[in-house]
């Protein structure tokens, strides 16, 4: 019965605190701006913004990708979309290219770069670039279209979106470099939204599992057997479904964005400080925290092992993984 009376109690408790506060971002007629949109996730969200009424501008560095894309975008919704051909390393570049498409909307912060490899075997130069193209090409878009965003004339709330990674949630085997790389994506968007809530800016940061892209292809050229032990137990799904996930996301002003149950269940678990705009999930997070720290460490726990004997079969000589060693 006191266990009932404090959850009642709880419920408005936290309707009262949760920050920011609930808010709806339209994107039927609003321009949105997508960052490795060629192909892949940035693609697809592509498609989606176009099929839902919005202005759409995509930007990557191959300029015969961008006109596929765009001839891909106009056949399936007879939408036109502009493109821009920049590097996100070069500020420059970038700045000319926001310049160019307007005012932005929603920014959808798309690209990035992968190396499935133990650090051991990289060169500092791919950790390098991993980082600048995927952490400060964030930072420069940025930095390029905030001045405008902040003094738009619209008076309706506009997005910063993030597509990250669950291995920006989690670290995982053979990820060092994408995993800094997508961390510090969260510490980003967590001081950037305290920075622009005043101006009706919201920011999402969006977590999908591995996903059917051509990028995807060539990752597991390289991954580590390790890697794809232990990443299988995110899940896999369609760059069309994490698109549509994406923007519903976005529409609510949510600032995690999952894409299926065990990117919930990680969301919940790494909840942290992150803000919270609903009420009911954060009841969620804060009755389930114990329960959901007791499931990480089980998945700590299986994880450790499956490395444990990885390191004891390779020294054998007799590197051999059947189905009840993967993650459930």
């Amino acid at each position: 019965m006191v266990l009932v009376l404090l959850l009642l109690i709880l419920l408005p408790l936290l309707y009262f605190i949760v920050r920011p506060r609930p808010i709806k971002i339209p994107i039927n007629n609003r321009h949105v701006f997508i960052t490795g949109g060629s192909s892949g996730i940035g693609l697809a969200l592509a498609h989606r913004a176009a099929a839902e009424g919005a202005r759409v501008s995509i930007m990557a560095r191959s300029l015969t990708k961008l006109e596929e894309a765009k001839n891909s975008v106009k056949n399936a919704t007879g939408i036109e979309v502009a493109i821009y051909a920049a590097d996100v390393r070069d500020y420059d570049a970038v700045k000319k290219a926001v310049d160019e498409a307007g005012p932005i909307d929603v920014l959808l912060l798309n690209h990035g770069v992968f190396y499935a490899l133990e650090l051991e075997k990289m060169e500092l130069s791919e950790v390098k670039f991993t980082l600048d193209v995927n952490l400060m090409g964030c930072l420069n878009m940025i930095k390029a279209v905030l001045p405008e965003m902040k003094n738009r004339k619209d008076p309706l709330p506009v997005s910063i979106a993030f597509v990250s990674s669950q291995a920006g949630q989690v670290g995982i085997y053979g990820y060092v470099a994408y995993s800094a790389s997508k961390f510090g994506l969260r510490g980003l968007a967590e001081a950037l939204q305290q920075e622009v809530i005043g101006d009706n800016i919201h920011v999402s940061l969006i977590f999908p599992p591995d996903t059917d892209t051509p990028g995807l292809v060539e990752e597991n050229k390289r991954k580590p057997e390790l890697t794809k032990i232990i990443a299988s137990s995110s899940g896999f799904m369609k760059a069309d479904e994490v698109a549509q996930k994406a923007f519903d996301g976005i529409r609510r002003g949510s600032f995690m964005i999952s894409c299926n149950l065990e990117g919930i269940a990680l969301s919940l678990a790494t909840a942290g400080l992150s803000p919270q705009r609903s009420f009911l999930m954060a009841f969620v997070e804060v009755v389930a925290a114990g329960i959901l720290r007791f499931a990480a460490l089980c998945f700590q726990w299986n994880w450790y092992g499956s490395i444990e004997k990885w390191h004891k079969e390779k020294k054998c000589g007799t590197i051999r993984f059947d189905d009840s060693s993967s993650i459930p």
